[in-house]
């Protein structure tokens, strides 16, 4: 590390900051953000990258294409830990026209400006999110993906942890599945004492996951399954298909994967994140018209479609409630929030329904009041829509602060600032 009090942090795809925040949140003595970077490429306005500007001082903003950073660039900026939520892209490989230089990637898929940073940094800690479809994508040739980003990391010379995490089952307000992945570099202490323990032990005790996160200590009606990764990479990405579950370890190409049960928190409730009505501004309540188009948007339905070459079908699709129980979290918050659409949310309060304003969409996701203040309420909503569940990287940043600190696992408990 850069001293004996601070951990230098890389943040890609900032977004509005939700790693940062969580880290800060974990303590912000010891995380320092020094280079952050957040670029939308089809967008004129930079609404993120403001908000993040806006909500943080310190460290360098960077707001431009990730893939003209150049290298000495990273290699100047050297992280102990890199950060970030990336798109999930087609990961295929091939080999270059040369063959003998190597390999090459799709062009403009991300992960590889994320290889790239870290063959420039060499950080001790990686930590991603996803969509939990990364592990199963593409549909065509099922864990591909994954597989290509591990056997990456494995040649990079990191070992892997991965876990799906429903932040509701640990105590948020959210039923909101993402994959996270932690990866650490091979031969550091934290490597080490793990290399102690057996790949089981990880999953479900020991590992940077499990500590924070506790499952149970049997897999899910028993899927748990074990393979080896193919030395070469295109072939993963040429013939490669494997089912990961929704946990797993990696180690030096080596794959234990197994369908955890989370031991459950109480979770916080719809209820619980509302804002008093009386600060409900009358543009949120639903229209008798607008209520109309949800009913039907809910409701069961069956209706003929045409394919372009003339088949025809009938698309189904099953109803549900016409408003959200304000006694469960909110469902997992898609960047449509607010519009009419099926997936969002809709509350009864009084006898009136209505959208979530954007401060309870903040609050869904565990930022504070207001921090997309000053953005078009329809870009507040697809900003949380984007956003990852803040209280999740509290406690990983307090994980990380421990492993760092201590130089071998030890337990972090959870004491949320819910």
């Amino acid at each position: 590390m850069s001293d004996n009090k601070t951990m230098r942090v890389l943040e890609l795809f900032a977004g509005v900051g939700g790693f940062r925040l969580g880290l800060e949140q974990a303590n912000p003595h010891f995380f320092d953000v020094t280079w952050a970077n957040q670029w939308e490429p089809s967008r004129k306005t930079q609404d993120a990258f403001d908000c993040y500007s806006r909500n943080f001082q310190s460290g360098i903003h960077s707001n431009e294409d990730i893939t003209k950073v150049t290298d000495e660039d990273f290699q100047n900026l050297a992280p102990d830990l890199i950060v970030g939520g990336f798109p999930c892209q087609d990961y295929s490989v091939a080999r270059t026209l040369s063959g003998e230089q190597g390999i090459q990637g799709k062009k403009g898929v991300l992960f590889w400006e994320i290889k790239r940073v870290i063959e420039n940094t060499n950080p001790k800690y990686i930590l991603l999110e996803n969509v939990d479809r990364l592990l199963k994508s593409p549909s065509s040739q099922r864990g591909r993906d994954f597989a290509v980003m591990l056997a990456t990391f494995r040649d990079l010379g990191y070992s892997v942890e991965w876990r799906v995490i429903n932040a509701a089952e640990y105590g948020f307000a959210q039923r909101r599945r993402r994959v996270f992945i932690f990866a650490y570099k091979n031969g550091i202490t934290f490597e080490k004492v793990q290399d102690k323990l057996d790949d089981n032990e990880i999953i479900f005790k020991e590992g940077f996951f499990a500590k924070p996160f506790p499952v149970y200590e049997e897999p899910y009606k028993g899927r748990i399954t074990a393979e080896a990764l193919p030395e070469d990479i295109v072939e993963i990405s040429d013939n490669f298909s494997f089912n990961f579950h929704t946990a797993g370890i990696m180690r030096y190409g080596k794959v234990l994967t197994a369908h955890v049960n989370p031991i459950l928190n109480k979770p916080t409730i719809l209820q619980d994140i509302l804002l008093d009505e009386n600060m409900i501004d009358e543009k949120f309540y639903l229209t008798p018209e607008n209520e109309l188009k949800f009913n039907y948007l809910r409701g069961p339905k069956k209706i003929e479609r045409t394919t372009i070459d003339g088949h025809k079908y009938v698309f189904s699709e099953g109803g549900m409630s016409l408003t959200d129980d304000l006694e469960k979290p909110g469902r997992t918050m898609l960047t449509s929030e607010g519009s009419i659409n099926r997936s969002t949310h809709v509350v009864e309060v009084n006898g009136r329904k209505r959208f979530l304003t954007p401060i309870e969409c903040e609050r869904m996701n565990g930022f504070p009041d207001d921090w997309t203040a000053w953005m078009t309420d329809r870009m507040r909503y697809f900003c949380m829509g984007n956003a990852l569940v803040v209280g999740l990287i509290e406690v990983m940043g307090r994980r990380i602060e421990e492993i760092e600190k201590t130089n071998k696992p030890a337990e972090v408990q959870m004491e949320l600032s819910l």
